[in-house]
């Protein structure tokens, strides 16, 4: 009797995920693979690290007062959620995250969901030196059942070449339908489309819709520091896959800090809430975000504050209205601090001070965006 052996294979496989700038191409949408079941723990996980004061999601009274069959998930919960997912495909090899476009939330999640994200390719845009480029994505957050929990539209800075490792995809349906484009799409949850019913009790926070004018410009008293293990969890909780947030090692080579770097979303989701006791105590629902931009990385350690400028107040109805801001993050400079140092200057967009304007530039920025708020009125 002979016995065959089998020699064991030298082979080292290596995969690579994300894309470089020639591997995008306009109209390519992909299926991420991350599917998760979104539980109660991981609600309560957001909601405690990010102490928004926003009652609908908070308070399952609350919720159910407003028709919601129970507490919705944080609508910026969704979005830290299907930007962490679309990473694995999109910008796992991004340079930086450039903008968010268009943020809406036109169904409320709920634990127990079970979610998914597609991204489609609206534009790849190389620089003129042909070693990175700008890529224009479409991404959607939707839940077992179809409804669209979040989309928006989104630009980060992608290496020039291609990627070499990335295994093909095979099994993926090739007829992929293309990720919705938020215009389409509602900007209030089914629950708030009509009307309004009155508070269930008078809370002792500011922000009802009588409280805004137009001009107001809030300094937000309280700072959040960044921990280094917390942004690590969090940024893997979401399953966001760039290891500029987790691998020390791959950080001080490739980051531009020379360390791990705070995934942006969380930046977005803790600046909003410093921002909720003073504005958003009232708040039904984040009507969307748009013209977003990180300035400045954020890194463990640092001390964010936020400011808000208040930039319109529209009437929706008998028993709310819309408000919208311009939210500001800084880092390592109080809200109140910043006011004074740079004034009305630091309510403008950052990247639009070129030129000219290239003095006025607020270093400790790290976040900006048009936030609008759907707002209680005052009960009379």
């Amino acid at each position: 009797m002979t016995t065959a052996t089998t020699k064991s294979s030298d082979e080292v496989v290596r995969h690579r995920w994300g894309r470089r700038l020639d591997d995008f191409e306009v109209g390519a949408t992909w299926e991420h693979p991350w599917e998760v079941t979104v539980d109660d723990g991981m609600a309560a996980i957001f909601q405690a690290s990010f102490q928004d004061a926003t009652p609908v999601f908070a308070s399952r009274a609350v919720a159910k007062s407003l028709g919601f069959r129970e507490r919705p998930l944080h609508p910026l919960l969704s979005l830290n959620l299907a930007l962490s997912f679309s990473v694995h495909d999109v910008s796992e090899q991004a340079i930086a995250h450039l903008a968010y476009l268009d943020v809406r939330f036109p169904d409320a999640g709920h634990a127990g969901d079970t979610v998914t994200a597609r991204s489609t390719v609206l534009g790849v845009r190389p620089s003129a030196s042909g070693d990175k480029g700008v890529v224009h994505v479409r991404t959607a957050l939707t839940a077992e059942d179809g409804r669209v929990l979040c989309a928006f539209e989104r630009k980060a800075l992608i290496r020039g070449g291609r990627l070499q490792g990335r295994p093909a995809p095979a099994g993926r349906p090739a007829d992929v339908s293309p990720a919705p484009a938020p215009a389409g799409l509602d900007r209030l949850p089914r629950e708030l489309r009509g009307t309004i019913p009155p508070a269930r009790r008078a809370s002792s926070l500011p922000g009802w819709l009588e409280d805004f004018r137009v001009g107001q410009r809030y300094a937000h008293g309280v700072g959040r520091t960044v921990g280094a293990s917390e942004h690590m969890q969090l940024a893997t909780l979401l399953r966001n896959s760039h290891p500029l947030h987790f691998d020390e090692v791959y950080s001080r080579e490739s980051s531009f800090a020379g360390t791990r770097v705070v995934y942006g979303g969380l930046v977005f989701a803790w600046v909003a809430a410093l921002a909720s006791r003073d504005v958003a105590g009232h708040a039904l629902w984040e009507v969307g975000f748009d013209q977003g931009a990180h300035p400045a990385g954020v890194v463990a350690g640092d001390t964010l504050y936020a400011a808000s400028r208040v930039l319109a107040v529209e009437e929706r109805g008998p028993g709310a209205g819309a408000v919208t801001f311009k939210l500001v993050g800084t880092a390592n400079l109080p809200a109140e601090a910043a006011i004074e140092r740079y004034g009305d200057s630091l309510f403008d967009d950052e990247l639009g001070k070129t030129g000219e304007r290239a003095g006025e530039r607020v270093k400790e920025k790290v976040f900006e965006i048009r936030r609008t708020l759907l707002v209680r009125r005052r009960p009379t």
